[in-house]
């Protein structure tokens, strides 16, 4: 038989079937640690969001909150319930207070975002 007619043993096509089960198993690989860190920054992102709107809703009531208080609570965002919680504390200057704000989803203890303001006594 010619040799040029053959085509490919047996060996040849074993490996290179090997070679791409190895391409595939790395491009799965890929896919998945892309799928994971999209779903880990869009949750840090929502969260960053919840932070800032807490922020915003302190800075718009008419209660200066004592330092060293501590105000929790829970937001519903993009489908998902947030705990949110703020402590507050003092700084040199008596009519600013510094908000630390830390957010996580409900149901964890893992926090996703964490937000520092200063705000001013309105007066």
């Amino acid at each position: 038989m010619n040799r040029r007619l053959r085509g490919f043993t047996l060996l040849e096509v074993l490996v290179a079937l090997a070679i791409l089960a190895i391409a595939m198993a790395a491009l799965i690989q890929a896919a998945s640690d892309s799928a994971r860190t999209q779903a880990i920054l869009q949750e840090r992102t929502i969260a960053a969001w919840v932070a800032e709107n807490v922020i915003a809703e302190q800075q718009l009531e008419n209660h200066w909150p004592d330092a060293g208080s501590r105000v929790s609570g829970e937001t519903m965002m993009a489908g998902r319930e947030w705990h949110w919680t703020v402590d507050v504390h003092a700084t040199p200057e008596p009519d600013l207070r510094r908000f630390d704000v830390r957010v996580r989803p409900a149901g964890h203890e893992t926090t996703a975002a964490q937000l520092s303001a200063f705000l001013g006594r309105q007066r």
